[in-house]
């Protein structure tokens, strides 16, 4: 009899534990339904300066980020399944901060350059831009590049501008960490004319017009691309997959429209025409 018994016991056990392993199992092997849905998108850092209007700046009346690269950027990332972080940062700290991956985009006007492309990877273009040339509103000597040769020009340091600048002749070069500090010192008279993105110029000339003026059409052609760390192609796929579900459903048109004002270009380097 007390055979039986520890034979029945030894069994109950087995039972036991059996049921508490399929339990287990069912709690932390198996995923439980709906776990996929649940899953967390990933987050990208994405670093901009955001003097830069209208690509990115802070809007005045809600103190939130805002601008074509801003918007753009959070699009793609809504098409791809992914969310972004943003981090504003000086202009000239962004491509070496996508180069060491302390920051995973670069979305802030950033020039598609020969010098750039060795340090990180670009989308393809999304934004055809160009240098233009701001004085203020009663200079009437400084009509075009010839006569800013012996200028104080101020640029924002580490632009396209500003290496611009420093190729015409006889110019002292003075370098400011923003846009606007740079306009500034233009209009106090620090400097005779700012070397700049043309867009950037027309936002901020068209909101100051007293105080400024545009002189001497577009200097270069430019383009933007998106930039990321050299090797990440996986990033770089969703980035230039997302700009082109973003021109293919119309949404890419309507942000161009919203901040640029106008259409946007048929195509753009790197597009096929249809």
């Amino acid at each position: 009899m007390r055979k039986f018994f520890k034979c029945l016991s030894l069994i109950m056990l087995i039972g036991l534990l059996c049921a508490f392993g399929l339990g287990c199992s069912d709690e932390e092997g198996t995923p439980a339904a709906g776990d996929e849905d649940s899953k967390e998108k990933p987050t990208y850092t994405v670093a901009f300066e955001a003097t830069f209007a209208p690509f990115e700046f802070r809007d005045e009346k809600t103190g939130e980020f805002t601008g074509f690269d801003i918007e753009l950027i959070k699009a793609i990332g809504e098409v791809e399944g992914f969310d972004v972080e943003l981090k504003e940062m000086g202009f000239d700290g962004i491509v070496a901060s996508v180069k060491t991956g302390n920051i995973d985009i670069g979305a802030s006007g950033l020039t598609i350059n020969e010098e750039r492309l060795k340090e990180v990877d670009f989308s393809t273009p999304y934004y055809q831009a160009g240098l233009g040339i701001v004085v203020r509103a009663n200079e009437n000597k400084i009509k075009n590049v010839e006569d800013l040769k012996g200028k104080t020009i101020a640029v924002q340091i580490g632009t396209t501008g500003a290496e611009f600048a420093r190729t015409i002749e006889g110019a002292k070069v003075t370098d400011f960490d923003q846009v606007t500090d740079a306009l500034m010192e233009v209009k106090n008279g620090g400097a005779d004319a700012l070397v700049n993105d043309y867009p950037v110029n027309l936002y901020y000339v068209n909101k100051s017009k007293d105080d400024y003026k545009m002189v001497g059409g577009k200097l270069e052609s430019e383009y933007y691309g998106i930039a990321v760390k050299k090797g990440n192609t996986e990033l770089l796929e969703k980035i230039n997959n997302g700009l082109n579900k973003l021109k293919e459903n119309g949404e890419y048109a309507k942000l161009y429209k919203k901040w640029i004002g106008v259409e946007p270009p048929e195509f753009l380097p790197g597009e096929e025409e249809a």
